[in-house]
């Protein structure tokens, strides 16, 4: 079974089983500097925790941008539950909230080794490529 929980509560069991999902995911095998990973944006967005089971298994988090649309970070999913089609479904959640709210699109710093996995899902490659934590990205964009 297959359950997204949404929270913006840094308290909630959401954010801290999310928060676990990108320390795994980043700082531990990506070897994303910790203090990079948790950010000043922490109590700004809205978290989605993908739970299959019962177990955290994908997140994602959002936040509204000045001009009608989301930005979609730090999506993950643990190495036990990859190739499931569950980052696919995470984010196909998201989009459809987002455009039950009025969201007119969604942006995304996508690492270069996922863009064909967010193609996939209708995002485009927008701008040039840049750098974050030592990692290759574009910024990708979905119409909503």
């Amino acid at each position: 079974m297959i359950e997204i929980r949404v929270s913006n509560d840094l308290n909630s069991n959401v954010y801290k089983d999310g928060l676990a999902i990108r320390t795994a995911v980043f700082v531990d095998e990506q070897h994303v500097p910790a203090d990079l990973e948790i950010d000043d944006n922490e109590s700004n967005c809205i978290y989605n925790t993908l739970y299959k089971d019962n177990q955290p298994a994908a997140v994602a988090r959002y936040f509204p941008t000045k001009n009608n649309g989301i930005h979609i970070q730090r999506v993950a999913v643990l190495k036990d539950f990859r190739h499931q089609g569950l980052a696919s479904e995470l984010i196909e959640k998201i989009a459809v909230d987002a455009k039950i709210q009025g969201y007119q699109y969604i942006i995304l710093g996508a690492q270069d080794q996922a863009n064909g996995f967010y193609k996939s899902l209708g995002f485009k490659v927008v701008g040039d490529q840049y750098k974050e934590a030592g990692i290759l990205h574009h910024d990708m964009r979905k119409e909503l």
